[in-house]
């Protein structure tokens, strides 16, 4: 009836060979290498831009080159005909933010092709790195840090300069357990944040109290992000910030015209990302042509006229999702348009395709290690080049979607869905580095001899 046979996989597939289990992967001596092959591989920090391969060991990359040579036991990844970057880095992401009950923003994240997101949640306290480092050591698929809410920092007995000491670990521990908090595992974790965040949208603060802020930021060097969307409120930061370094979170935000003419208010603050020490990010929903993400705050077509020049020029070069929509803490923008966003500036002709890439990937490494003075940022983040973590994106670009998504070296997203088993490949981001394991989650499960 059939011409054709379609033969059996038995030595690729477990099966049963002469009635006896037939695992092809038992006597298979694995390498431990993953093979990335023949992806047009751009790589904006190290000026790549043409047809490679990549290889991955471990957590880290190892070569990259043509024509790699594949050896017995390597996993290889037919890359042909698609995009590879660096991972995607979202400096501003909301994960697991206040009543996060019914929806799964980490997922969704890797899912889009995001290997980094750091969380700008304004409620977040002391505790917030041991809590969400607890869930990084059961097991997150996702590169993971977080900002500290700017009111909770100054809530405690601590002195200004006493955070500063914090936040450098120079804090000692009775100051901490009589002034900071009654919890040892609080006390402890409490440094590893990656920045504060100012919302007016859930306090406004007075002059002294930013002003103290921006002194424990600028000698910590913690990154200090604001919630942007009043024009007013930006420039009043900016005025108090005396010449200390201020990020101007989703800047096109102030762009939407929900309190000032909405083209005013993106000129406003595109003029105030020239003063040196003030820095900005572009909402990736809000570039897209068509809109994207009909969710959060719709950019008016003057207005995202105004943030396309702002690019070009190079006044602003990062940007972020602010997602999730379907998350219950609400961003403006979602993960599932940061790379039709980096596509379309490319096709636009706004961004050339590696400064585009650039913009979610080199370049919020090399903001954030200006910003806290850790060179680790850019040596391990952000690029592809020999000894950085393997975090890496793989992009079809005709569906403008994530084929592929590594985190660590371990392949945890794939065709635009999380994979299971990529849960546990996420590490704990801080200003200083990345960890594993907090070692929160595993207080009450077991310990290590030492």
């Amino acid at each position: 009836m059939y011409k054709t046979k379609v033969g059996m996989l038995k030595d690729v597939l477990a099966s049963v060979k002469e009635n006896n289990l037939s695992d092809p992967f038992k006597d298979l001596e694995k390498t431990g290498r993953i093979i990335l092959k023949g992806g047009l591989v751009v790589d904006p920090k190290n000026n790549v831009e043409e047809v490679l391969d990549i290889a991955v060991l471990n957590d880290e990359i190892v070569e990259v080159g043509k024509d790699i040579y594949v050896e017995k036991g390597d996993m290889v990844i037919n890359c042909e005909g698609l995009l590879v970057t660096p991972g995607i880095v979202d400096m501003h992401l909301h994960l697991g933010d206040l009543f996060e009950i019914s929806t799964d923003p980490m997922y969704g994240a890797v899912a889009n092709g995001v290997t980094m997101g750091l969380s700008p949640g304004a409620g977040n306290t002391f505790m917030a790195p041991a809590l969400l480092g607890a869930e990084v050591d059961r097991g997150l698929p996702v590169n993971i840090g977080v900002y500290q809410g700017a009111a909770s920092v100054l809530s405690t007995m601590l002195s200004v300069e006493e955070l500063i000491k914090l936040y450098k670990g120079e804090l000692d521990e009775e100051t901490a357990s009589s002034r900071m908090t009654r919890n040892a595992i609080t006390n402890t974790t409490a440094p590893l944040v990656v920045g504060i965040k100012d919302h007016m949208g859930h306090f406004i603060m007075p002059d002294e109290n930013i002003d103290k802020i921006f002194e424990i930021t600028s000698k910590a060097k913690l990154l200090y992000m604001t919630h942007t969307q009043d024009p007013a409120h930006a420039i009043r930061l900016v005025e108090l910030s005396k010449g200390r370094p201020l990020h101007l979170g989703h800047t096109t935000a102030a762009g939407c015209g929900t309190h000032m003419d909405a083209a005013e208010g993106m000129k406003t603050v595109i003029d105030l990302c020239k003063n040196e020490n003030i820095t900005g990010e572009f909402v990736t929903t809000m570039l897209r042509p068509g809109g994207g993400s009909r969710e959060g705050l719709i950019l008016p077509k003057k207005s995202q006229e105004l943030s396309y020049e702002a690019l070009e020029k190079g006044i602003v070069d990062v940007l972020i999702s602010d997602g999730q929509n379907d998350a219950t803490m609400k961003g403006f923008g979602d993960t599932r348009d940061n790379i039709p966003a980096i596509l379309e500036l490319a096709e636009m002709g706004v961004l050339k395709l590696s400064k585009s890439v650039a913009t979610m990937t080199s370049n919020p490494a090399k903001l954030i290690a200006e910003k806290t003075g850790n060179d680790w940022w850019t040596e391990k983040i952000g690029h592809l080049g020999k000894g950085a973590l393997a975090n890496i994106t793989v992009i079809n670009m005709d569906v403008k979607s994530a084929v592929y998504t590594m985190v660590n070296g371990e392949v945890v997203g794939f065709e635009n869905r999380a994979v299971r088993r990529g849960s546990g490949a996420g590490g704990f981001v801080s200003k200083f580095g990345m960890v594993k394991r907090v070692g929160v989650g595993d207080l009450v499960m077991f310990s290590h001899k030492r």
